[in-house]
């Protein structure tokens, strides 16, 4: 076997999730990759982990219950699984989610059902999820390759052709080579020192513009902290929640996001293709929306709670990286959004503001730290993207011309 699926494995192992001696880990994985599955716990089993789980799923069945099930039954949630991550919660899991499904698999399904067992799940769950994004234990999702997805990319080749193919992709987005664990090493340093010299600023907004049309100014609060690729747990465990990464991000002021923008890639929601929309909004909140396709699941995102109409993330990805430069759309939101700057509806990521350990939820929102059961990125960067940093004493710094990092930084 290509020795890069075990070096793949290692970096998520000792650099994403970082497991530690007597930690339990949880893998989630497509029944289709379980043999990488497999690789990922025989790595982590050697690092010391105490006890590897490993959650499967099936696309096929995924798609079989929505057909058949009713919405209501759809909207339901066992106790059993609520149970579940409730212990893992306790336990200080480590966990590791291994993606990659066909990117149009719920296509023709009501997209009533799709949300209301996605809202369903994210309230069962809320805990659950709040822990990881506040970085309570180690996370990561990277992707693995499925025929479903290969060939959706590459429908002139044959299954196994596009299965090895888009293998090549991940190894290489992901810098897997002879030298894996050393690359990321110089990668994090490099995205962590961008990120040190945007906190230096403190912006008090953000222009973006380009010829699509977007002109959107998005404030930033007070004590905002960039972050790069690397996160910590309380227990200053270091790791990388998502591999690939090119992204230095921050949170948004949840009221004060005005103008319009628009989308330059699809965009991948529940199953469904998400394309060519634009947001307008005023003081905050989306109040205008449209797209060429999937206008209705767009609908039903936005639609989710109060939280859904705003935005909980701004990231920089210049329009030159690695993930963009393979000129292949990927129709999954890891890969995506790390091909061009992006924002997320939804829920902001808490420890981008600074003290955000001592404060409440409610304390949170008043910040200007957006709340929400949903979050989800979607990508406005482009070639001709201009972005302008406005300081608190108005001064102008351009961060981004030409869709990559103006050359001050």
């Amino acid at each position: 076997m290509d020795f890069r699926f075990n070096e793949y494995a290692k970096v998520l192992i000792l650099k994403g999730v970082n497991i530690q001696v007597g930690q339990k880990l949880v893998i989630r994985c497509p029944i289709e990759a379980a043999f990488f599955a497999e690789m990922c716990a025989k790595v982590a089993y050697e690092q010391g982990a105490r006890e590897v789980e490993v959650l499967w799923n099936d696309e096929k069945l995924t798609l079989l219950n929505y057909q058949y099930m009713s919405q209501e039954n759809l909207s339901k949630v066992s106790k059993t699984l609520q149970t579940q991550y409730e212990e893992y919660r306790q336990d200080n899991i480590a966990l590791l989610s291994l993606v990659g499904q066909d990117p149009s698999l719920l296509k023709e399904i009501d997209a009533n059902k799709i949300k209301g067992a996605s809202t369903a799940r994210s309230i069962a769950l809320k805990n659950f999820n709040e822990d990881m994004m506040s970085d309570q234990h180690q996370w990561c999702v990277a992707g693995v390759a499925v025929k479903s997805w290969a060939t959706h990319l590459f429908p002139e080749l044959s299954h196994d052709q596009a299965l090895e193919k888009l293998w090549e992709q991940i190894f290489s987005t992901s810098r897997i080579d002879d030298h894996t664990l050393e690359n990321w090493e110089n990668h994090l340093n490099r995205l962590n020192a961008l990120a040190d010299k945007l906190n230096r600023y403190q912006f008090d907004s953000l222009i973006y513009k380009n010829s699509l049309g977007t002109d959107l100014t998005i404030g930033l609060p007070e004590n905002h902290i960039w972050a790069a690729a690397d996160s910590k747990t309380p227990k200053d465990i270091p790791f990388v929640p998502n591999i690939p990464t090119e992204e230095v991000f921050t949170l948004p002021h949840r009221d004060r996001v005005d103008g319009v923008v628009y989308s330059t890639k699809p965009f991948n929601y529940g199953g469904n293709i998400i394309r060519d929309f634009k947001l307008r909004f005023e003081g905050g909140k989306v109040v205008e929306f449209d797209a060429k396709e999937g206008r209705d699941i767009l609908a039903k995102l936005i639609d989710t709670d109060e939280g859904s109409k705003r935005l909980g993330e701004v990231a920089l990805v210049p329009y030159d990286s690695p993930i963009s430069n393979t000129n292949l759309l990927f129709y999954n939101t890891l890969y995506d959004e790390n091909a061009s700057c992006h924002l997320a509806i939804g829920k902001a990521y808490p420890t981008c503001l600074e003290g955000f350990e001592n404060l409440s939820s409610q304390d949170l929102l008043e910040r200007g730290a957006n709340d929400s059961l949903v979050h989800e990125d979607f990508m406005v960067g482009s070639k001709d993207l201009s972005i302008i940093g406005l300081t608190k004493d108005g001064k102008r710094i351009q961060i981004f011309e030409n869709g990559n990092f103006a050359k001050e930084f």
